[in-house]
């Protein structure tokens, strides 16, 4: 057992129910299991461990957040054996291929397929003691004594289930939120992309190597539209088109299968080889939605409380969705620990410390969709990058570039979201000195950057 779980059994036993088995629920029911709880998880689908699971999913990328909270659960060697370091980005120019490396001294992410980690974490809750509840369907829940109200359909006849605490974890369209949505001076949006997505596949060699290098995110920048890849253990890739739904390069703009092929041919023709059976992919995956939902407050009293996308939704283009919902896991067990038995309090210092992280690092997500589908093939956008690294490798304590604030720290997103700001006003200036692409390395740059930092 994990020496962060030392003084676990200071809590007194509880019977709680987490609504959703996905990867936060099924992370949040380790953790409550090994405080001493008796953890029953509901989902309403079927055991994901017994059914296909392909077509609408976007590979994961874990990084410092996620890991944090595997290894304080004591589970993170046995999902690193699921995992493939990424060090870098490759950009798939029209006419080139650029490399663009993660972070300082080897620093990766890792890219691992969802339904082999689901399934991986569903296993090790059940290990540790958790039980789970597929097939059932959750309508309502009454807030004030946690009860779960559970039927086959919305109108015809529940049964009861009453817990001393329920966390919704059941995702972007939660139930258990739906119902906390109804009570007086509860805040809720919610803003979809005008991009979908659509899952697509690069399969492996005849010998099970990667076609494309397998320690890249590989990304294909087109502006409006892009392409993602991400490895898999099996040799294949996961790939991701982001486009808009209308317009003249969306989805609705391609109607048949040679529409497909041509525009793959004439706007992303390296990929053409390594996908074989894109057009049948196109038209059998479905197309996906991207929403940011946004909610507070997240708990109510002592009986309730949302965690992971029931509460934060955002798009994909960060990374951190999981990361995020994991380290909202980290925060609850932080409170935990700090405030034993006392669940109100617990709760309440759970969500006003998660609550303005949730809302930054749904800006930089948004953000980062532009960056990655624009400005990753801007020469502008390259010489920054540039700049930063040489300033942040000669002077570490004085420059975290954004990314790795986000990606490999454990410092709040809010404090990463400052600080990037701050920064990129700081490059904006520096990039508008005369003649900067020649002399971006030399010491009169550094000793502007030194100042301007100065004037902090």
């Amino acid at each position: 057992m994990s020496l962060y779980f030392t003084f676990s059994l200071m809590q007194k036993s509880q019977k709680i129910a987490i609504v959703g088995s996905g990867l936060v629920g099924s992370l949040l029911a380790i953790y409550l299991k090994k405080e001493g709880h008796t953890v029953h998880v509901y989902d309403r689908s079927p055991d994901i461990r017994k059914i296909n699971f392909s077509g609408r999913s976007i590979n994961l990328a874990m990084s410092h957040r996620g890991w944090k909270a595997l290894d304080a659960a004591g589970v993170g060697e046995k999902v690193r054996e699921i995992a493939i370091p990424m060090e870098k980005r490759a950009i798939h120019l029209v006419d080139q291929l650029n490399f663009q490396y993660y972070g300082n001294n080897g620093e990766n992410i890792y890219s691992i397929s969802r339904g082999v980690l689901n399934r991986k974490m569903i296993d090790l809750a059940e290990e540790a003691g958790a039980e789970f509840l597929f097939e059932q369907k959750i309508w309502d829940i009454s807030l004030s004594d946690a009860t779960l109200h559970i039927g086959e359909t919305e109108r015809g006849e529940w049964t009861d289930v009453k817990y001393d605490i329920v966390f919704g974890a059941d995702g972007a369209f939660s139930r258990i939120r739906h119902r906390m949505q109804r009570q007086n001076m509860f805040n809720y949006s919610q803003e979809f992309l005008n991009t979908g997505y659509k899952e697509l596949n690069i399969p492996a060699n005849a010998d099970g190597s990667h076609k494309l290098d397998k320690n890249s995110l590989h990304i294909w920048p087109r502006g409006e539209y892009m392409l993602i890849a991400l490895p898999n253990l099996d040799g294949s890739f996961t790939c991701t088109l982001f486009m808009p739904f209308e317009g003249e390069n969306s989805f609705a703009s391609l109607k048949n299968q040679e529409e497909v092929a041509a525009f793959f041919e004439k706007n992303l023709p390296d990929t053409i080889d390594v996908i074989p059976n894109l057009t049948e992919d196109f038209f059998k995956n479905p197309t996906s939605t991207l929403v940011t939902m946004k909610c507070f407050p997240w708990t109510f009293e002592d009986k309730v409380a949302l965690i992971g996308d029931a509460c934060h939704a955002i798009v994909p283009f960060y990374g951190q969705g999981m990361n995020a919902g994991f380290e909202d896991i980290t925060i609850l067990n932080d409170m935990m620990q700090k405030y034993g038995n006392d669940w109100k309090t617990i709760f309440a210092e759970y969500e006003n410390e998660r609550k303005p992280n949730a809302d930054a690092i749904a800006e930089l997500s948004y953000r980062n969709f532009l960056e990655m589908s624009s400005k990753t093939a801007d020469p502008n956008f390259l010489l920054q990058k540039k700049i930063e690294k040489h300033f942040a490798d000669k002077f570490p304590e004085k420059w975290i570039p954004l990314y790795s604030r986000v990606t490999f720290s454990n410092r709040p997103y809010s404090e990463a979201l400052a600080m990037g700001d701050f920064q990129d006003n700081i490059m904006k200036e520096i990039l508008s000195i005369e003649n900067i692409a020649n002399i971006w390395d030399t010491v009169e740059v550094e000793n502007k950057i030194l100042a301007l930092l100065e004037n902090d």
